[in-house]
């Protein structure tokens, strides 16, 4: 009944505020505030309002997650500051009309914090009310606006740079389309709210000296009010107005405080997600040898004569005790292995260790990732990992980009891995592996960047550019710098994607290939039934398949590649003779995905005699190239040279040659050079316009035209 009344009272307020009824009521009595007199008890409940108010903004600011969580926070700011300044005003009214009739005349909330602070020394009070002012107006105030200045200069200065980075993550099938509008819709957010707290800081710093000047003008003014139209001694004077003054003061002073304090939490706050105390705990108590050498030096400032022994000692007793239980908890097996039996696809059996099972003797998982133990928040959901919804991620977008479905990725630590370390398998095997530096940032070096950056120098693991590993702070500096940004997780899933793609042949089986042909069948079933098994075997159409998939050529229109099989397959059931049909047909799609929509298309060919050179070759070999060494260094040397012009100029590289040696020539450079995309002269379409760009004669060397 209790949490049904509270959920009722949440919505209800939540519904007042909604409907803008809190805020226009809120300026309503801000202007009453400034034009009408209050009575006491109306000052009492303001005033109170007024520091609650501040202190649930405090504790809100504390326990966000992120700080652009509370978008709404510069309003806020505006609308407390507006309350405190419409109470100051409305109690200098009274101070003013009624001071003289003693130090109840503004309400108890004044006169109970006269009473407190002053004691009866009017010398203490200004004191103290002075010190609070310093604070306020030199330090946290002043402090936090440059803060924020700096902030919303680096922030709006690092927004190209991040749109950058996401555009780049949803390429690389890092993000969906849904995800990169969301991250888009961050950017803007995170600009507009330190834009916002760059100006909402000046409302505190103006709050702090409309604070001095409202004392002055009420100790000031009521002396003088006392004396000369209320016939009050000096003393007498003194001692109501200074009370009422202080006391006003004080009341106004620290809200002003705590909201001072509050811009300055959330400004120096670092956009992760996590509370301010998670934050601090965590790092600030991670590592016991803090704890250790503070315990040191507490327990040397102890021993020294006539210092408070037992103090000291006990505080330094508490930091060793703290230090070693840090080290346990990190050095326990429970907490090197946690998470083990959270990871998504991990599972453990009930049936007793001696009972061997066949899946203890054969890897059944076709792709797979294994991670070192410090890694394991990454891709334990329970501990805030978001590796695992990239993964899926970038297999949904691979999958709609190669044309099958890609499998599941098997997650699992492995303790005997260095713990920072992770490794991809494909079917069982080790494919490429990797070092994460959890906590820190990637920043890669695309090529051009200006300026220098602290870091721990690496490569991207994924295409071996050169990157740091920086902290998390220096982020938004580095996007400013041209370095592309991510995160640990994003690195993992980049070198995912990258491998995927490399071994994409590899995952697709007999039972892949058969789903694709039952899909088709739905939509086209007399072509399938024609094709398989009547015309070729199912083994036949997986070579094929697989062989485009590892020239990098999608197989997602199925329904162009059966139609070609289907027409070739009474000619010949060579799976090498398939595939140049297959590509004839799939010319517009494989052209397009290397050029795009140029209709120039610049190539590089190779000489004449060069081409009769390898097609005699070819033919003298039963199809096995024995091609003179110095022959084929030469060539291989002209097309890397070739290659690397075009990237230079920003053009892609593409050789044309003969159908009958373009599969031979596509697996010799498979693996040295491949940015180079080797095509026949039949898949290229009539629309586009070739553009020779240089001709590779025996010698190696290009003539350029």
């Amino acid at each position: 009944m209790s949490t049904l009344n509270n959920a009722s009272v949440r919505n209800t307020l939540t519904d007042f505020a909604g409907n803008g009824l809190g805020i226009l009521l809120l300026l309503m009595a801000l202007l009453g505030m400034l034009v009408l007199p209050i009575p006491p008890f109306l000052l009492d409940l303001f005033f109170t309002f007024n520091i609650t108010l501040s202190l649930v903004i405090v504790f809100a600011v504390i326990y966000v997650k992120r700080p652009m969580d509370f978008s709404a926070f510069p309003s806020v700011l505006l609308l407390a500051t507006l309350l405190r300044l419409a109470l100051n005003v409305a109690s200098t009214r009274v101070v003013l009309l009624e001071g003289h009739q003693g130090p109840g005349a503004a309400g108890k909330v004044i006169e109970s914090f006269g009473h407190f602070i002053i004691g009866g020394n009017f010398a203490v009070g200004i004191v103290v009310f002075a010190i609070l002012v310093i604070i306020n107006f030199m330090v946290v105030t002043k402090g936090a606006g440059r803060v924020s200045e700096v902030t919303a200069r680096f922030t709006l200065d690092a927004m190209p740079g991040k749109q950058m980075a996401i555009d780049a993550d949803l390429n690389a099938g890092v993000l969906t389309q849904e995800e990169a509008r969301t991250r888009r819709e961050e950017v803007r957010i995170e600009a507009d709210f330190y834009g916002a707290m760059d100006g909402a800081s000046k409302f505190v710093k103006g709050d702090a000296i409309a604070g001095i000047l409202i004392l002055f003008i009420n100790l000031i003014g009521g002396m003088m009010i006392g004396m000369m139209q209320h016939d009050l001694s000096a003393a007498k004077a003194a001692e109501y107005y200074v009370l009422l003054s202080i006391g006003d003061g004080l009341v106004a002073q620290i809200p002003a405080l705590l909201l001072s304090i509050a811009v300055a939490i959330i400004v120096t706050r670092i956009s992760r997600s996590g509370s301010m105390s998670d934050q601090v705990m965590g790092q600030m108590f991670d590592n016991p040898r803090v704890l250790y050498l503070s315990g040191v030096v507490l327990f040397l400032i102890g021993i020294i004569p006539n210092m408070p022994h037992l103090v000291f000692l006990l505080l330094a007793g508490l930091c060793f005790g703290g230090g070693w239980l840090i080290q346990q908890r990190a050095l326990s097996p429970e907490f090197i292995a946690a998470g083990e039996s959270a990871l998504p696809e991990a599972s453990t059996s009930s049936k007793a260790a001696t009972d061997i099972q066949w899946e203890d003797v054969t890897q059944n998982d076709v792709m797979g990732l294994e991670v070192g133990y410090r890694l394991i928040p990454l891709v334990d959901r329970n501990q805030g990992g978001e590796l695992i919804a990239r993964i899926t991620g970038v297999r949904k977008k691979l999958s709609r980009d190669l044309g099958f479905l890609v499998q599941s990725v098997h997650i699992r630590d492995n303790l005997d891995m260095s713990p920072t370390g992770y490794r991809l398998l494909v079917l069982g095997d080790v494919v490429a592996q990797g070092e994460i530096q959890p906590g820190l940032d990637m920043a890669i070096n695309p090529g051009q960047v200006h300026g220098n950056l602290r870091g721990m120098p690496t490569r991207d693991p994924a295409f071996g550019m050169e990157a740091l590993w920086i902290e998390p702070a220096l982020r938004d500096q580095a996007q400013t710098l041209g370095y592309t940004v991510v995160d640990a997780g994003t690195v993992i899933a980049t070198h995912l994607s990258q491998v995927i793609r490399q071994h994409a042949h590899e995952l697709l089986g007999h039972e892949e290939v058969q789903q694709l042909l039952d899909r088709l069948a739905e939509t086209d079933p007399k072509l399938v039934d024609n094709l398989v098994p009547k015309q070729l075997p199912l083994s036949v159409v997986v070579r094929v398949l697989q062989n485009l998939l590892r020239e990098g050529v999608s197989i997602r229109s199925l329904r162009l590649i059966a139609e070609s099989l289907a027409e070739q397959a009474p000619r010949s059931k060579n799976p090498d003779e398939l595939l140049e049909g297959v590509r004839v047909a799939l010319g517009r799609m494989i052209v397009q995905e290397i050029n795009g929509l140029n209709e120039e298309f610049p190539v590089v060919v190779l000489d004449p005699e060069l081409e009769q050179i390898l097609l005699n070759s070819i033919r003298g070999a039963a199809g096995a190239v024995g091609l003179e060494p110095g022959l084929a260094e030469r060539l291989q040397q002209g097309l890397a040279e070739f290659t690397q012009r075009q990237e230079l100029a920003g053009e892609v590289a593409v050789l044309l040659v003969s159908p009958n040696i373009r599969s031979w020539l596509a697996r010799f450079i498979r693996r040295s050079i491949p940015a180079l995309n080797v095509l026949s002269y039949n898949e290229v379409p009539d629309n586009k316009q070739v553009r020779l760009v240089s001709s590779i004669g025996p010698q190696g060397r290009a003539s350029q035209n």
